[in-house]
This record gives C-alpha cells, sequence and structure tokens, in this order.
C-alpha cells in the first residue's frame, strides 16, 4: 500500500484561510441578520421569517447547479479555482446589500427587498465556497491528512466566528434603529476582507492534474452516484444533523444573551470564550481522530457539547457571569470538535464514489450536503422565529414576557441537544473505516496506474 505525500504546511495554512472569509460572512447573517431585521429596521419577527425563508428557499436550485457545473468546468486553471478568481468580488458586494437600509417603509417592500438581496447574497456566496470546499479531496486522498487540512480549514473558520461574534458588535453598538449606519460600514468591511482570501488560494495552490482529464459526469448520473453512496449518505446526515444545530444557536444565541442571561453588554466576552476554547481544542480532535476512527471521536466530542446545551435552560438574570463563561467554555470545547470531524468525514466518500463509478464528482457532493443544511436552516431558523413571535415576542423591547423567554430556552438548549443526539446514532453506524478506506485508495492508485501504463 502506497503511503500519500503529506501536504506542505504553506498549503495548508493558504486553503484554510478561504474559511475565514465564509465564516465571516456567514456567522455574521447567522448571529445578526434576524436580529438587524427586527431591532434595526424594524419590521415584525414574522416578516423576518418570511425573508429570511423566501431568501434560502432559492438555495434549493442554486446548490445543486453550481456544483454540478464546478464538477464539468475544464480550464487551463483547473477545475475549482476559476470560480474563486471570478466570484470573489460579487461575494463582498452581494454581503454589503444584504446588510443595507433601503429608503422605504412598507413591511411588504423591505420583505421583498431582503429576500432578494439574501438569494444574491448566497448565490454568490455559493459561487466560491462549492468550489472551494470540494477542492479538500482533491488536495489530497489520505484520511489523516484530510483531518489535519480540515483542522487549518476549521482553524481559520473558528477565528472567523470568534471575530464575528465580537468585532461587529464593538462596531455596532446596540441594535437599535439608529445603528443603521454602523451595520452597513460594518458589512463593507467585512464584505471587503472575506474577499481576499479566495484570490490567495488562486494563485498559491494546485488541483491535482489526473482529475482533470477525468470524463465529465451526466447530472442524473451525479445525483444517482451520491444517493447510492452509502458513507456520503451517512456522513451528510451527519453534518446535516451538526451545522442546522449550530445554526440554531447562531440565530438565537444573541437573543439567548439580551434577554434571558440580559448580559448583552458582555456578549463579546461570551461569545469570545466559545470560539477561542474551540480554537484551542482543535489539535486535540485532530490527535484523538488519528487514535481512532474520526465517527467515534465524533460521537465523544457531540455528546459532551449536547449535555453543556441541556444545562444552558438552567441560566437566568440572575446566573453568575462565571457560570455563564464555565458552560461556554465547556461548550466550546465539544464545538472544536464539531467544526473539524464532519468536515473530514464527508471527503472520504469521493474515493468511494470513484471506487464505484469510475467518476469523482466533489462538487455535486459537496452541493447536495450544504444544500441539505439550507433547507433545513431555511425552515428550523424561520419556525423559531415564528416560535418566538406565537410566544410574544416584543422586538427590542426591555423586557419579555414569560413565554417568550421558556421559548428561546427551548430553543437553544433541547432543541439542538436532541438533533446532535441523533448525529451521534449515524456517526456509530457509519460504514467507512479508516483501514476501509485505506484499501479504496490502493486499489484506486493501482486502477489509475493501469490507466497510465496502458495510455502509454
Amino acid at each position: 500500500m502506497s503511503t500519500p505525500k503529506t501536504l506542505p504546511r504553506i498549503t495548508k495554512i493558504i486553503y484554510g484561510s478561504g474559511d475565514l472569509g465564509f465564516s465571516l460572512t456567514l456567522t455574521i447573517v447567522a448571529a445578526y441578520f434576524a436580529i438587524f431585521l427586527t431591532d434595526v429596521v424594524g419590521v415584525p419577527a414574522s416578516t423576518a421569517a418570511l425573508a429570511i425563508f423566501l431568501g434560502r428557499t432559492w438555495d434549493y436550485f442554486n446548490d445543486p447547479i453550481l456544483g454540478y457545473l464546478s464538477d464539468r468546468t475544464r480550464t487551463r486553471w483547473g477545475r475549482r479555482r476559476p470560480f474563486l478568481l471570478f466570484g470573489a468580488l460579487p461575494f463582498a458586494l452581494a454581503f454589503v446589500l444584504l446588510f443595507l437600509r433601503p429608503p422605504f417603509e412598507s413591511g411588504l417592500a423591505l420583505a421583498v427587498y431582503y429576500a432578494l438581496a439574501y438569494i444574491l447574497f448566497d448565490t454568490a456566496a455559493t459561487l466560491v465556497y462549492m468550489p472551494y470546499f470540494a477542492l479538500t479531496p482533491e488536495l489530497t486522498d489520505s484520511y489523516d491528512e484530510r483531518t489535519s487540512l480540515t483542522s487549518y480549514r476549521m482553524f481559520y473558520s473558528i477565528l472567523g466566528s470568534l471575530i464575528a461574534f465580537t468585532v461587529p458588535l464593538m462596531m455596532i453598538g446596540a441594535f437599535a434603529p439608529d445603528s443603521a449606519p454602523r451595520v452597513a460600514m460594518m458589512a463593507v468591511i467585512f464584505g471587503s476582507v472575506s474577499a481576499l482570501p479566495l484570490l490567495l488560494i488562486f494563485f498559491f495552490t494546485r488541483e491535482r492534474p489526473e482529475f482533470q482529464d477525468l470524463e465529465q459526469p451526466a447530472l442524473r448520473q451525479s445525483l444517482k452516484a451520491a444517493l447510492q453512496n452509502k458513507p456520503f449518505v451517512f456522513g451528510a446526515v451527519i453534518f446535516l444533523l451538526t451545522w442546522v444545530s449550530m445554526d440554531i444557536l447562531q440565530a438565537m444565541l444573541l437573543f439567548f444573551l439580551k434577554y434571558v442571561v440580559q448580559r448583552e453588554a458582555q456578549a463579546d466576552l461570551i461569545m469570545a470564550s466559545i470560539f477561542v476554547t474551540a480554537i484551542f481544542a482543535l489539535p486535540f480532535w485532530t490527535w484523538l481522530s488519528r487514535r481512532m476512527n474520526k465517527r467515534l471521536a465524533y460521537a465523544g466530542g457531540v455528546g459532551f457539547w449536547a449535555l453543556v446545551q441541556i444545562a444552558l435552560i438552567s441560566l437566568n438574570a440572575d446566573s453568575p457571569l462565571p457560570l455563564v463563561l464555565g458552560l461556554c467554555i465547556l461548550g466550546g470545547f465539544g464545538v472544536g470538535g464539531a467544526h473539524v470531524l464532519p468536515w473530514s468525514i464527508l471527503p472520504d466518500a469521493i474515493e468511494w464514489d470513484e471506487w464505484q463509478t469510475g467518476q469523482r464528482h466533489e462538487g455535486m457532493f459537496y452541493s447536495l450536503v450544504t444544500l441539505a443544511q439550507k433547507v433545513a436552516s431555511s425552515i428550523a431558523i424561520p419556525l423559531t422565529l415564528l416560535a418566538l413571535d406565537a410566544a410574544g415576542y416584543l422586538p427590542n423591547s426591555a423586557s419579555q414576557p414569560e413565554s417568550a423567554l421558556l421559548a428561546i430556552r427551548l430553543v437553544i438548549g433541547p432543541l439542538p441537544a436532541l438533533l446532535l443526539i441523533i448525529g451521534i446514532v449515524f456517526a456509530v453506524r457509519y460504514p467507512l473505516s479508516r483501514e476501509e478506506h485505506a484499501r479504496v485508495v490502493s486499489e484506486l492508485e493501482a486502477r489509475r496506474a493501469g490507466r497510465q501504463t496502458g495510455e502509454a
């Protein structure tokens, strides 16, 4: 069996930096867009839910189309990198449009504007992040190197989340109608910063040339290959449940800190405690995944995180800050594992796909995974906002009724914990072990070598 080469550290650093921009923008949207609509723009929570749902519904078509196109792209720069070059500027501009306050007051007009802005942003984001994700299995086919590469990427991802959960709050201050200009300035700065790493990746990474010569797959073939790939299906479910939980937490955490524990002034410190801990936990999860199968490492890390989420429902306005910070630090340890392990599990299904079909469908596989997440989030997050609305949530009010506080507690604690526990069940039953993956890679290398000998 051949031993895959170790990727140069500089390649891991440059490739990983791409997730900084995605993490900054997507975390800002997830954490602040809903409360921006309700407390800055001033629309009801039900209108915010409508705008988010309409915007995210576009992903039902957007993701698989762009993933399929990236699989079929053939240029002198490769299959994925051209999307990074030409998509960086539209990505930044679309993010800015999402956080502008248009000069009209009609609730319907505002819902239409923000739905269209969301559609434009999501299209531009997909144009760059789908090819970016698909580069992971093309840079290395090593079981452990993929975990290492993903750890570098998740370092930037968590760093981006840390910055996104702290710096915008410092720039904006309280979410109120008069903070609209500061929100717009924040969007300009972060949109510009987020586009730069994509250009670095284009210029300083290279795709493996052997995949450039593979047959261009048809759309039906790509979909069929994904649905018949058991490791991919299990990995997609694990990813879906983990990141829908993360999306719900990101959307509701500021509501929880502002109204349940009443510590909006310390929100940046509290959020920083989660993500700083997650960053320092990354080497541990990388080490643990090398010592055992990724699925078992996932079960341990996410199970720990689920317990912490359940414990959060006990907090209230009287809870001391050290207790709040302590629970967030414990949660951050599990968040680190949740960032690394689902992403490192998914690429292993690519070789299984090539082993079965003779083709590679990275773009379609990643597009279906992110599509499933976005479909679930497009339903789950508006439903949480509708739950707040039904429970009597009062936008930008100094106090909330007990029913609204209970609703916030339920969606921040038991709901994500339940999703994570279901994810653990799928992880335990994940069918592709380290040994099985190594056997598949070895057979593929022999198959490719045979093709090259025949062509010679």
